[in-house]
């Protein structure tokens, strides 16, 4: 297997990547995964590779985690992300699209559905109700999209996001 080419780059404290993730939605839920070592959820997905599109590293994420193909719908928010973790900077493009998980994918709005190793994280996917009360209580950034998780936006929106800004989305 070639070498994977990973849309990210280093500068000293400060790390930039292109991130793609996924809102899949199913009876008023939708589905969220993290780290098991982190206490915070975010929505499936991950960094995009040189040389694919943003609906290639979808599809290839969620075959990589949750063993499925799922449709692309379009896209939701891109997004230029600040944030700081594990003692970084970061400067994230984020792209969120919506997404049809097939309905043989496990679904139980009581349970963890899945779990996965994924390189060093122990990944594990769960339902949550798709309202602005759930996704603050489980933590989930980036966190303008629990404002909008009961309205989402008609046509692609484009927002600058910096933690801690939740009066500017």
């Amino acid at each position: 297997m070639a070498k994977r080419k990973l849309i990210r780059l280093n500068a000293g404290n400060s790390r930039f990547q292109m991130r793609v993730a996924g809102l899949g939605f199913r009876d008023g839920y939708v589905l969220v995964h993290r780290a098991v070592h982190e206490n915070f959820w975010t929505f499936p997905g991950g960094r995009a590779e040189i040389g694919e599109t943003s609906e290639e590293t979808l599809r290839r994420e969620m075959v990589e985690e949750i063993g499925v193909d799922v449709a692309v719908g379009r896209l939701l928010w891109s997004v230029e992300n600040f944030f700081h973790y594990e003692e970084m900077d970061w400067h994230e493009l984020g792209l969120y699209y919506l997404m049809d998980i097939p309905m043989d994918f496990p679904f139980d709005p009581d349970e963890i559905v899945h779990r996965i190793q994924d390189g060093d994280n122990d990944l594990e996917f769960k339902w949550v109700r798709a309202t602005r009360e759930a996704l603050v209580a489980l933590d989930i950034p980036p966190y303008f999209i629990a404002e909008e998780i009961e309205n989402l936006p008609t046509t692609s929106r484009h927002l600058v996001w910096r933690d801690g800004d939740l009066d500017k989305a």
